[in-house]
């Protein structure tokens, strides 16, 4: 499968120790299977005045099955709560690879309302199913990147 990486550089080497806290999947690398989805997330950097950089991977689902890995489907119950683990810092799991939704901003929003108790479960599922498809792998252990992900190339955006 190929996978992709939107940065501000070419990302050949990918870790774990660049990346970010409290994000819907926790700290990892992320990557998605969609082009326009890479390309979404490097328009931030874009809009900073920074470059935007995709950079592609070949990822071995073979080696991937090896790894302790969840995967959400879609947005669910189980998907927001874990998400929500991850954003306030208390995900305690050890999962190597996690596959599902992003949180984009309007995911946020919803999970946001959610959040502060303005909406409940149910509401916010039904918010999120409408949301437009997309897919985000995070890896979260150097020796899931290590044996799964190989760097193929990058371009500037």
């Amino acid at each position: 499968m190929i996978v992709y990486h939107g940065s501000t550089i070419e990302v050949s080497r990918p870790d774990i120790l660049h990346s970010r806290e409290k994000v819907d999947f926790g700290r990892g690398f992320y990557t998605t299977p969609l082009y326009e989805q890479a390309e979404n997330w490097c328009r931030r950097f874009k809009y900073a005045g920074k470059c935007g950089v995709i950079s592609k991977y070949v990822l071995d689902e073979n080696s991937a099955a090896g790894f302790h890995t969840l995967k959400f489907d879609s947005y669910s119950e189980e998907w927001l709560d874990f998400v929500l683990a991850c954003r306030t810092g208390q995900d305690v799991s050890a999962y190597d690879i996690i596959a599902g939704g992003v949180a984009n901003d309007k995911v946020f929003n919803t999970v946001e309302l959610y959040f502060d108790h303005l909406i409940d479960k149910g509401e916010a599922i039904r918010r999120l199913k409408f949301e437009k498809p997309n897919l985000q792998i995070c890896f979260r252990s150097q020796a899931a990147l290590d044996r799964c992900l190989m760097f193929e190339r990058s371009v500037q955006i």
